[in-house]
């Protein structure tokens, strides 16, 4: 492999690879790094599953408007075509996500780097000249002209000594981590006619101490695969996701909730006598953990005012989904029909580095601001409006910050972003 491209991406889970295919069809030498042997981040990853909406509703004619851009949908559209989506176009199948974004990232001439994971960073001046890495005990030295940090917890910002927050502003607490899981076995007849009793009683045993998962209820969805049904609903609170100790402490603690609530589900539910643990997430997901100090923060004020910016390069409308970050209990604040806010291209310019932008979660938000935008189809339309900053500065030789934003915003509007 060279040593030397145009623009280098971290991090290889929607955003990321967003980043880099949009960089790599404008004619970008991009490389993409991940620390794990696939692309799909948190939905391969974490198995997060299914795609929250990423679409708003006409009030008038009730049909769909897509909010993400063109990369997202083409993404959805290859594992349609490879037998990895339901109808619904939420519902996927990780593995033939994994198989998808490789053969697309090869169509964009992206250059991929696998098991290697980024351990420094060379700055000159407000730059970054070269990253450090490790991979299969081999240390690396990597060259680029710009970067973008798609790692989802700030590390290559952090690293680059930029400024960042963790958690809600008043104590530092994060939303709950979360080890997804799956249940196989089921016998799906039986479990449709039992589903509305498993949350009531799930309660009962929490009052009696029989059930330690603070969470308030049980969350599940139903997946492509027969018999198999995919849960979100372990809940790990006051951990520090930026902390390896705390994390190590919540995957045990994770795992433990686990087979905790299947012991109970095969227990005391029709339809899970004869179910098994059929596997659990290779790593805990994450909700919330760093988020960048940039040239502006994204508030809760700015999402429920539907605000407007001059330099805005995405949108978003999820609901502000706040699981506490203490114990029970998840917030929400729904948007309306035909609403969506946007979100600055300011909030990807991290302060004190000149040639690198976020993408994903880790943006410049407040902790109730990032409860919204953090879902994978939002942080693919993030990580593509990176991949063409970077591709407008190489064009016109300016830095990040200096990006003809009408320019940007041209080429965003063409690539299906609703600005």
């Amino acid at each position: 492999m060279e040593n030397k491209y145009d623009v280098i991406v971290v991090g290889g889970g929607f955003a990321g690879v967003s980043a880099a295919m949009e960089a790599g069809r404008k004619g970008l030498h991009v490389l993409l790094i991940d620390k794990y042997n696939c692309l799909g981040g948190a939905a391969v990853n974490c198995l997060i599953m299914p795609f929250m909406n990423y679409w708003t509703k006409d009030p008038t004619t009730e049909k769909r408007k897509l909010l993400t851009g063109d990369l997202f949908n083409e993404i959805i559209d290859e594992m349609d075509k490879l037998g990895g989506l339901h109808a619904n176009r939420i519902t996927f199948d990780e593995e033939i996500l994994k198989l998808a974004l490789n053969r697309m990232c090869h169509r964009y001439g992206v250059e991929l780097l696998f098991n290697t994971t980024v351990t420094g960073v060379n700055k000159g001046d407000d730059k970054i000249l070269s990253i450090t890495a490790w991979g299969k005990s081999r240390k690396l030295e990597l060259f680029a002209d710009y970067f973008v940090d798609a790692t989802g917890d700030a590390e290559l910002s952090m690293m680059a000594g930029c400024g960042y927050r963790v958690g809600r502003e008043e104590d530092g607490l994060c939303q709950p981590m979360t080890l997804c899981f799956r249940v196989g076995g089921v016998d799906m007849e039986l479990f449709r006619a039992n589903r509305e009793r498993i949350t009531p009683l799930y309660r009962q045993f929490q009052q009696e101490g029989r059930i330690q998962n603070p969470r308030e209820d049980v969350l599940l969805f139903l997946t492509m695969h027969d018999g198999v049904i995919h849960f979100n609903t372990t809940r790990v609170v006051k951990h520090d996701p930026t902390n390896p100790s705390d994390v190590t402490k919540a995957e045990l603690l994770a795992r433990e909730q686990v087979f905790e609530l299947h012991h109970f589900l095969k227990e005391n539910i029709p339809g899970f006598e004869k179910s098994y643990v059929l596997s659990t997430a290779l790593q805990i997901g994450i909700r919330e953990s760093r988020m960048v100090e940039g040239e502006y923060t994204l508030t809760v004020e700015d999402l429920k005012s539907l605000a407007r910016f001059e330099d805005a390069i995405a949108v978003a409308n999820y609901d502000i989904d706040i699981h506490n970050p203490e114990g029970s209990g998840t917030s929400h604040y729904y948007f309306g029909a035909g609403e969506w806010y946007q979100i600055p291209y300011r909030c990807l310019l991290p302060k004190g580095c000149a040639n690198l932008l976020v993408a994903g979660r880790c943006i410049s938000s407040t902790h109730e601001a990032q409860a919204s935008y953090r879902i994978m189809p939002f942080c693919a339309e993030l990580g593509q409006a990176a991949g063409a900053a970077v591709g407008v500065a190489v064009k016109n030789g300016t830095t990040l910050r200096d990006v003809d934003m009408k320019e940007l915003q041209s080429i965003l509007r063409r690539e299906g972003f609703v600005l």
